[in-house]
């Protein structure tokens, strides 16, 4: 991970006021005051967690900056269809450059280790492609709607919309603000003992496979028959083997409960295979 991507994040971040604000107001002048309060009310807020969320890494702050720049990225290109122009124009540039910042592996990489303890170094697993494919975007979408619908209808004047928005959209945000910070929390974690795979789509509980029982860890050869704790993710999938089995219990998609098994070799889908292998091998986890 370069040195430079926290600083180059926070900078751009730290910009969209003055890259991307005159859009956004523009696009606020024609409405009554109470909504361009409120709405500039919002997109401050924002901005401020956004902030404090570079400066202090956490894997909090990166669900906020996931859903919060793509949906800024959004907005500019609907202000740039509703004013074309210069301004419009650098709004959808820098806010696209924010969201492809946020949604950067390295990214993740760098706001998970922001909360681990000790001498440990966590990797985040790539989601299942079914969740990338549409649930995930869809509940980013959902999540601003729930959150900016009620006090926007509210300062408009529509109080029983506005209420019911509120009243709706209160719980419907924190669910989905939680399942979707759920997906920060799929690890492979090196830890001094050994690797630990913490996910809760595929295991019940994280397994710890002690460094001593490692005997490879490397890409998954196609056709092979290690343990799959990929949940179908898209991406390479390393696989790890073992001197003895190690027991765990495996959930199992669309049902109630887990499988216990066994195994002796495990695949598993991290955001960057490279970074981990690497890893290994500084912790003589593997022999280069």
């Amino acid at each position: 991970m370069s040195a430079a991507l926290p600083w180059v994040l926070r900078a751009v971040w730290a910009a969209l006021p003055v890259v991307a604000g005159p859009a956004f107001g523009n696009a606020l002048d024609e409405r009554s005051t109470p909504v361009q309060v409120v709405a500039s009310l919002g997109l401050w807020g924002l901005w401020g967690a956004g902030v404090l969320a570079t400066l202090v890494p956490r894997p909090s702050g990166l669900t906020l900056l996931r859903v919060a720049a793509p949906a800024a990225c959004g907005a500019a290109v609907v202000a740039l269809a509703d004013e074309p122009g210069t301004a419009s124009g650098l709004a959808v540039a820098a806010t696209a450059l924010a969201a492809g910042l946020a949604l950067l592996p390295e990214t993740g990489e760098l706001f998970v280790n922001g909360a681990a303890y000790g001498d440990e170094r966590r990797h985040l697993l790539r989601p299942p492609a079914a969740l990338l494919l549409g649930p995930v975007p869809l509940a980013g979408a959902a999540l601003v709607a729930a959150v900016v619908t009620g006090p926007l209808l509210l300062a408009a004047r529509s109080w029983v919309a506005g209420g019911v928005g509120v009243v709706v959209g209160v719980p419907s945000a924190v669910v989905l603000a939680r399942a979707l910070h759920s997906l920060t929390q799929r690890w492979a974690v090196f830890v001094p003992a050994g690797l630990v795979l913490k996910d809760h789509l595929a295991l019940l509980d994280p397994v710890l496979l002690r460094r001593h029982l490692v005997v490879s860890l490397g890409p998954s050869p196609v056709g092979s028959d290690a343990h799959d704790l990929t949940a179908r993710a898209p991406g390479l999938a390393l696989e790890i083997r073992l001197r003895e089995p190690v027991p765990l219990a495996r959930v199992t998609p669309g049902r109630r409960g887990s499988e216990a098994a066994s195994p002796e070799s495990l695949r598993f889908t991290p955001t960057r295979p490279g970074a981990v292998l690497a890893e290994a091998e500084r912790r003589r986890l593997v022999r280069a």
